[in-house]
């Protein structure tokens, strides 16, 4: 491949989200050199590089082209798919892929010592937020005219500084909520990083290596929760465990040497193997049994 055919993957370049989605990116098998300035790193082993900007840039990257994959989180990417759409009707990011990291909530929050009886209570009051776009799309969802504050940072002092009486806010554990004497009362949206597709044209080998990758992603998703496990068990108890195997497809049956009446059970489990699967296994008459993570998958 050429220069001009190469591909571009933005990630946030620090913060919350910038050390998931660089990992995730490695486990992928991409490489990049790494430069000084660390804004633009270029790929090593595929025609792939990578730019590190920040989150509130990469759907816009993303809406005018500039780059053809994008991991941000979908909060940035709502508020800004919104906003752009004011400018251009239809402007709109095709979401690939939830990456199952960066979990967040947008919530509405009050003071404390005031009781939430519902969206209405809102009404003709002021709510500072970051997210203005999302802020007013769900108070027009649930019938509401407010007037929305836009800040952005330190959303969260805004009611004791008498700037709102109310805020929306990210939330993930609530300790900045607390600390400000703010509690948390409604969602406005559920969060987690995600994987999106830009607006540029692509040809017939750039997209055959954008789906290369998207698959490599997707795969390393899929092992993230995938366990492969090994036990051993009599034969005529085949049906019993492998009810009890979480999320296996049909699992492989191997003889034993020497054991007629046993079997070796190799199975992917999809879903999380607890101790409790493991327990039942064991009354169900298996034995030896293994559980091992995937490294890599392809489906």
């Amino acid at each position: 491949m050429n220069t001009e055919r190469r591909l571009k993957i933005a990630i946030q370049k620090s913060g919350r989200l910038s050390e998931s989605s660089l990992k995730l990116l490695e486990r992928a098998g991409l490489h990049f050199a790494r430069s000084k300035d660390k804004l633009f790193w270029y790929g090593r082993n595929l025609p792939v590089d990578l730019l590190l900007v920040r989150d509130d840039d990469i759907p816009r990257l993303l809406l005018e082209g500039v780059c053809e994959l994008g991991i941000v989180g979908e909060n940035v990417a709502a508020e800004k798919e919104l906003e752009a759409a004011q400018r251009r009707p239809g402007a709109a990011l095709d979401t690939l892929a939830p990456l199952e990291f960066g979990h967040c909530r947008l919530m509405l929050a009050l003071p404390e010592d005031q009781d939430y009886t519902g969206p209405k209570q809102l009404e003709g009051r002021r709510i500072a937020t970051s997210y203005p776009q999302l802020t007013a799309r769900w108070l027009q969802e649930n019938g509401v005219s407010a007037d929305i504050v836009t800040l952005n940072g330190a959303v969260e002092i805004a009611p004791s500084l008498g700037t709102a009486e109310a805020i929306v806010d990210l939330v993930s554990t609530g300790t900045t909520l607390r600390a400000n004497h703010l509690k948390a009362v409604a969602t406005v949206l559920e969060s987690q990083a995600a994987l999106y597709r830009g607006a540029s044209t692509l040809d017939n080998e750039q997209q055959a290596l954008l789906d290369k990758l998207v698959q490599r992603i997707q795969g390393v998703q899929t092992a993230r929760e995938t366990k492969y496990v090994m036990l051993h068990a009599p034969r005529e108890r085949i049906d019993r465990i492998s009810e009890v195997l979480p999320g296996a497809e049909t699992p492989t049956i191997l003889p034993l040497e020497g054991q007629p009446g046993r079997v070796a059970i190799h199975a992917l489990c999809t879903e999380q193997v607890f101790w409790e699967h493991l327990e039942e296994l064991k009354q169900a008459g298996a034995s030896a049994i293994l559980v091992l993570p995937v490294e890599k998958m392809l489906a």
